[in-house]
């Protein structure tokens, strides 16, 4: 299983990490010393549609030591061609991913399935995208949009249970496996993860990763612990 730690930047800084640890660059380099070998990397203000942080992300793309799998209000082909032109290993699309089935296919054809990942945020067992311009998305249950996706030929999924992140309070490992039922989609599972427990659940769970942000701020468990964990 793979670990994702991540950078959530917002107004250039990263979100909710303590003064010494806001450096969005400083923070890859560090996840890269520890041994990380990929980071998730979320533009907040861009994902809620508050501007965005173009000149920090591309600077952390481009000196960046590890992979960086892009996420946060990812929705259109250019914005897709940009992230990976900055450097990005791999780019999470967003809603439009459950709303724009061309999309998906045009972006496969065009990327492969090692550069392009879907993220599904849920809520109850149904999709409930979040940020800007989202507003009057359909209800779709989450087992059929992976269904979808599954026949399209995607490969990677990020899940999240969007009642649970930033909580603390643990993932949907439940939730993340059902989306890998019946084989062809690596689940990585986002939102909630707080102990060294929580990671061996979703390891158990056959999961393909997890991405973990607040726990590392707070020092529940450092990178190293993490690593050695999933290994």
């Amino acid at each position: 299983m793979e670990l994702y730690p991540a950078v959530d930047v917002q107004g250039g800084r990263v979100a909710r990490a303590p003064a010494a640890h806001a450096d969005p660059l400083a923070a890859l380099e560090r996840y890269a010393r520890a041994g990380a070998r990929w980071v998730h990397f979320v533009d907040l203000d861009r994902a809620h549609g508050r501007g965005a942080n173009d000149d920090v992300t591309r600077a952390c793309l481009r000196a960046a030591a590890t992979r960086v799998q892009v996420g946060g209000g990812v929705s259109t082909e250019s914005a897709v061609d940009e992230l990976l032109s900055w450097g990005a290993a791999r780019v999470v699309l967003g809603a439009a991913a459950a709303t724009d089935a061309a999309l998906v296919d045009r972006l496969l054809a065009r990327y492969g399935v090692e550069r392009l990942a879907v993220g599904i945020d849920a809520r109850g067992g149904k999709v409930a995208p979040r940020g800007a311009g989202v507003e009057g998305a359909p209800e779709l249950a989450v087992t059929d949009l992976a269904r979808r996706l599954r026949a399209q030929g995607a490969r990677t999924v990020v899940y999240t249970d969007v009642t649970r992140d930033g909580t603390l309070g643990g993932p949907d490992v439940a939730g993340a496996r059902a989306l890998g039922d019946g084989g062809g989609l690596e689940v990585i599972v986002s939102g909630g993860i707080a102990t060294l427990d929580d990671l061996r659940a979703a390891r158990a769970a056959g999961l393909a990763g997890a991405i973990v942000g607040r726990a590392l701020h707070e020092a529940k468990f450092t990178l190293a612990e993490a690593l050695a964990c999933v290994a």
